[in-house]
């Protein structure tokens, strides 16, 4: 499933493509995807493969299309501090950029069938809080992954405001899932080959909106043998803050909040100029036939003057580039917030505390 958009050069050019293609459609999920390079959540050797719309699999390791995503986080209409659980987690690329909008007083829970793919997911999510910019950029609700068959969560566990599911869901499946919901809440889920809305408008209505036709391998149902009790799965635990963490987003929300307010005051050029687009040129064609078999078959030929246009538009796309970059490398500043919190009187470890220990 994908192929809607072409494929980007980078992380930015792919965004650049599902925005002109109005798969992402809002400010804080066009943020959300800069923010999480979808490269990082390929295995070395693959990522050439990263930002084409295309779905990847790697042995249990998997990633919808890009497209897909992208419909996924605008229908889920996500806010601060809602709770959200994803059904078949995976990597944990989509409940990373999910924990970007939720922010910290969010709840972010994710079930997934293999424990070599959780496994991954969370060093996928150490190395994004310890090395990645865009963490300082955000407040950001951490998600947490266990390991089970998402068909067999516990009866009594709680409800949630936001609900993915990232595997085909059988029809008779449906109600399952939407008993997870709180009321007021949102579902997605691929059912019938149709990425579904459902929104949860009482204790026994729902509504639901077809959002675009997919594909998508179904879930797996637990085997078991006969009259054998199924493994229940205990989500986790929706717990409150302690006073030591609150007091960390707050501190790292003033000092971010003081960053924010001196770089509006500047009338410095600090912002780093949006990515070019690449313009299309509009191209001459000459109809020309050839004979194959018994068959005058058309074929289109480009024109001199076409193979010259292209020609001018390279040379003028190297010279922008070449802008581009210089004015990148002049506005590019360091992570502010980090020098700030080093720049307080505080002890080390301390310090460290605030930073998540981050690496960089």
């Amino acid at each position: 499933m994908g192929g809607a958009v072409s494929a980007g050069e980078d992380n930015d050019d792919l965004i650049d493509n599902l925005k002109e293609a109005q798969y992402i459609r809002t400010d804080k999920v066009e943020q959300a995807f800069r923010a999480i390079d979808r490269g990082d959540y390929y295995l070395d050797g693959y990522r050439d493969n990263a930002y084409k719309d295309l779905a990847w699999k790697h042995g249990n390791i998997h990633l919808s299309a890009p497209c897909i995503y992208s419909e996924v986080m605008e229908a889920l209409k996500l806010q601060p501090g809602l709770s959200f659980l994803n059904l078949g987690s995976g990597t944990g690329y989509l409940s990373t950029m999910v924990g970007l909008i939720i922010g910290p007083f969010g709840v972010n829970h994710g079930v997934e069938l293999h424990t070599d793919v959780v496994e991954y997911a969370r060093e996928k999510l150490e190395d994004f809080i310890k090395t990645s910019d865009s963490f300082d950029k955000f407040e950001f609700c951490e998600p947490v992954f266990v390991v089970g068959n998402c068909l067999e969560i516990s009866t009594d566990s709680h409800q949630y405001d936001r609900i993915y599911c990232g595997a085909g869901v059988q029809k008779d499946h449906e109600n399952y899932m939407k008993v997870l919901l709180k009321i007021g809440g949102i579902l997605v889920m691929p059912i019938e080959d149709q990425l579904t809305q459902i929104t949860r408008t009482g204790q026994c209505s729902w509504e639901s909106k077809n959002i675009l036709a997919v594909s998508f391998a179904p879930l797996v149902q637990q085997s078991r043998a006969d009259g054998e009790k199924p493994d229940s799965v205990e989500l986790p635990p929706v717990t409150v803050r302690s006073l030591q963490d609150l007091s960390r987003v707050y501190i790292r929300r003033t000092l971010r909040d003081l960053d924010n307010d001196d770089s509006a005051g500047k009338e410095t050029a600090q912002k780093v100029p949006q990515k070019r687009k690449r313009r299309r040129c509009q191209r001459r064609r000459i109809n020309t036939y050839v004979f194959v078999g018994n068959q005058l078959i058309p074929q289109m030929v480009e024109s001199e003057e076409e193979e010259h246009i292209e020609e001018e538009q390279k040379e003028v796309e190297d010279e922008e580039e070449e802008r581009d970059i210089g004015e990148i490398e002049i506005v590019k500043q360091a992570n502010m917030l980090r020098d700030q919190i080093m720049a307080l009187p505080l002890p080390e470890s301390l310090k460290a505390y605030l930073l998540f220990y981050r690496e960089k």
